[in-house]
């Protein structure tokens, strides 16, 4: 009970600290030039996430936290059937559901209609760290749900749930954050973790290397599937960041396009059915 209780105030915690130290991170390193006004941007990437933290909080209010209870009480779940010291129940949680969102990522990848949803993260012209929270609001319950399931199945414990949403808050603007790391250490940390640079070639406009290196928190899956790639062909500098055909400002960076960015165009099978691109193939998916 004492973790449902604190569970907001200590998410919160975390999420303005990390926030700030990337922001910092951001200017005293950055990695890229941006090519569209910070300002515009965060306001709008912000006000996204502040919209789709006041539609959970309506919708579905410590879902995650309460299920992993439900499940708890209820002997559902893998977890509960296992007498684990509580660090290795912790561990095993952090690990499927790092997993569960690495195969949501490939699904909402490879399946048209899951497309036209994420591609609001992905249409966005630059990559900060506000760009890791940047999702559409379906995009988000679908999510929700999906984790729902998993930690019934799973039945980890509520405080596992909770380090588990604040890693995953956490790497999200760590691993899209524009800061440059020393070379060295990049490869260090992306034997275990996903690195900024490891990820920013996700968000390539070249369709091949966004569908790579679906990770947000450990490395591995990319490695075990065949998904990672090591480095982007234009360089990080050189790179595009973004998705062909929605390249207007007022489409990709204020929040009323965003909102309806899914609805527009018609569905095709962008994204993993495909591997490179031509010249007939370059109007919006």
């Amino acid at each position: 009970m004492d973790a449902l209780t604190h569970e907001e105030s200590i998410r919160l915690a975390f999420f303005i600290g990390i926030f700030a130290a990337m922001a910092i991170w951001e200017l005293l390193a950055p990695r890229r030039q941006l090519s569209v006004s910070k300002t515009l941007r965060w306001t709008n990437n912000i006000g996204l996430v502040v919209l789709n933290t006041v539609l959970l909080r309506l919708l579905l209010p410590a879902a995650a936290i309460h299920m992993a209870m439900f499940a708890e009480h209820n002997g559902w779940g893998l977890l509960n059937y296992l007498a684990l010291p509580g660090w290795l129940e912790i561990l095993i949680a952090i690990i499927v559901l790092d997993f569960a969102i690495w195969l949501q990522h490939v699904m909402v990848h490879a399946i048209p209609l899951l497309w036209r949803l994420h591609r609001v993260h992905h249409a966005d012209l630059d990559y900060d760290l506000t760009t890791g929270a940047r999702f559409h609001p379906i995009e988000i319950i679908l999510s929700m749900l999906i984790k729902l399931a998993v930690i019934a199945v799973l039945g980890p414990a509520a405080l596992a749930v909770i380090v588990f949403e604040i890693i995953l808050n956490g790497m999200a603007m760590f691993n899209h954050g524009n800061v440059r790391l020393p070379k060295t250490l990049d490869r260090i940390l992306r034997t275990l973790l996903v690195t900024p640079d490891m990820h920013r070639i996700h968000h390539s406009v070249e369709d091949d290397e966004t569908n790579s290196n679906f990770g947000f928190n450990l490395s591995v899956w990319d490695r075990l599937f065949g998904t990672y790639r090591d480095q982007p062909r234009g360089g990080h500098e050189g790179m595009t960041i973004g998705i062909r055909g929605y390249r207007d400002v007022r489409d990709v960076s204020r929040l009323s396009g965003l909102l309806v960015l899914p609805f527009r165009g018609k569905v095709t099978d962008y994204a993993i059915n495909r591997r490179q691109w031509t010249d007939n193939e370059r109007d919006p998916a």
